[in-house]
């Protein structure tokens, strides 16, 4: 069974048992969240889609970790002009276990 929802802007396709890296969520760690933007199930009888949601569906996960990724270097300038910048970023996420999809 496996299911696809809308989480951050962005569209996931999950079974039971995988891990996510999603934008960050207003979590602690060890905390259990449900997400109920489900916009498809896939069953044995075959896939279920909703308008714009399945009605009843969710998808429930373990959140494991909330961290940072890995350093982006961002370089700007203006050429003859003597005008430049060096930038990072690092952009926060939270590290999700799939535990249950209700259908």
């Amino acid at each position: 069974m496996y299911a696809i929802f809308e989480t951050g802007g962005k569209q996931y396709k999950v079974q039971q048992g995988d891990t996510l890296y999603l934008e960050k969520l207003d979590a602690n760690e060890d905390d259990t969240i449900t997400f109920d933007q489900v916009l498809a199930v896939g069953k044995d009888g075959g896939p279920v889609f909703g308008n714009p949601a399945v009605a009843g569906a969710s998808v429930t996960a373990k959140v494991l970790k909330q961290g940072k990724g890995k350093k982006l270097t961002v370089f700007t300038y203006k050429p003859k002009k003597n005008q430049k910048r060096k930038m990072g970023h690092r952009q926060p996420y939270t590290k999700v276990e799939i535990q249950s999809i209700v259908g």
